[in-house]
């Protein structure tokens, strides 16, 4: 895979606009491929597009909390498939902050190091986990959807709620009591740390 030395600053291939710049701290959500019936994604996509004030994004979060879709990642060796994926190039590509597995969606807090884009980073954990959830399921075809939401964090309290937010998302969407009981996050990560 070639990277490019250069971060492109702001960005949009038809979907949703992306910003891109070394060192920015960005939240990450991206979905399996079957948890937002394509009507449903062009209706908020366009919608997003218009107005900017959260409410279609909580929407689609609510959406997503229920469940929608096979929801492949509820399967353990799934999940830790993504999880292993999101953690292994920690410190040498990005720095993450905070993550949470979802069963049909993944929320990703990180930084981005150097010559390593977000665009490319995401396609790296995108290109490996299809490969892999695709073997060990023995399926083909896509996994993920094509685009993700990113969001930069415009300061510290900003990443602080971020954080919170991604590591209480099983909670809200009734999966666990404590952040710290869903396996496939930094909360479980950091509890066992301690």
């Amino acid at each position: 895979m070639s990277i490019s030395n250069e971060h492109s600053g702001w960005s949009n291939r038809g979907f949703l606009p992306h910003c891109d710049q070394p060192g920015l701290v960005q939240s990450v959500t991206f979905r399996l491929s079957d948890s937002l019936p394509r009507e449903k994604r062009l209706e908020w996509e366009c919608l997003l597009k218009i107005t900017d004030d959260g409410e279609h994004i909580r929407q689609i979060e609510e959406y997503l909390d229920r469940g929608a879709g096979l929801c492949l990642l509820r399967h353990p060796a799934c999940a830790e498939i993504v999880q292993n994926a999101l953690l292994h190039f920690d410190h040498q590509r990005y720095h993450l902050m905070a993550w949470c597995i979802m069963p049909n969606h993944v929320h990703v807090l990180f930084e981005t190091i150097g010559r390593y884009p977000i665009g490319k980073v995401i396609h790296s954990w995108k290109t490996f986990t299809t490969r892999e959830v695709n073997k060990l399921l023995g399926r083909s075809g896509p996994l993920w959807q094509e685009d993700y939401f990113d969001t930069f964090m415009r300061d510290a309290e900003h990443q602080f709620h971020e954080v919170r937010y991604i590591e209480r998302n099983p909670v809200k969407a009734n999966l666990v009591k404590h952040p710290a009981e869903w396996r496939w996050s930094s909360a479980f990560l950091r509890s066992r740390m301690e």
